[in-house]
């Protein structure tokens, strides 16, 4: 069986714990608010470079090259970020799709590095460019599609409660993500991985 799924394929940059800990301690909140949540992150919380959707395991293993090659000609440096605000995303701010929380500290570095690399990524996986500018996030958290005003005006309440602006942390590995076999446990895992220093 191939080493990657066939719907949902990406190259992202790997949170640190430095990151994770400290959304984690501010699920609990999320959720008592929330009862009919839909997916929240977990360890596998990410910030995305290229998203490959399907490409299979041809395409994924261009992808892969790729980035190798880019690396070896003009490596990213690792870079020092803070977490900004949490807002909603997709959409409207009603109907929202997602809760992402921006970067603060890093957030021009991230950009340059994504809009330096995820043309070059997407066109070797899959022969598209994405059309939509980069904007270096990391999704939370996403609604049901049955969630209700109130749910979501819930989460619109906690997102904007939620300071993350003293968590630092040093971004210095990319990886190549796929569907985890037992979605039910995680979401998704890791294929392979890349040190940005």
């Amino acid at each position: 069986m191939s080493r990657y799924g066939t719907m949902r394929t990406f190259v992202a940059v790997v949170l640190p714990a430095a990151v994770l800990e400290p959304l984690r301690r501010a699920l609990p909140a999320l959720r008592e608010r929330w009862p009919t949540l839909g997916w929240v992150g977990d360890d596998r919380w990410h910030l995305t470079l290229a998203f490959l959707g399907g490409c299979g395991e041809d395409g994924a293993e261009r992808a892969l090259a790729a980035l190798d090659t880019r690396l070896a000609l003009d490596p990213p440096l690792a870079t020092e970020v803070t977490l900004g605000e949490v807002v909603p995303m997709g959409g409207s701010r009603r109907f929202y799709s997602a809760l992402s929380a921006l970067l603060d500290t890093g957030r021009e570095a991230m950009t340059a590095t994504l809009t330096a690399h995820r043309d070059a990524l997407t066109e070797a996986a899959t022969g598209r460019r994405e059309a939509r500018p980069a904007k270096p996030h990391v999704t939370i958290a996403r609604p049901k599609r049955r969630a209700t005003d109130g749910e979501r005006e819930a989460g619109l309440a906690w997102a904007e409660a939620l300071d993350l602006s003293g968590v630092q942390a040093r971004l210095d590995r990319i990886a190549l993500f796929t569907w985890s076999e037992r979605r039910v446990e995680r979401l998704f895992r890791i294929v392979a991985e890349r040190r940005l220093e």
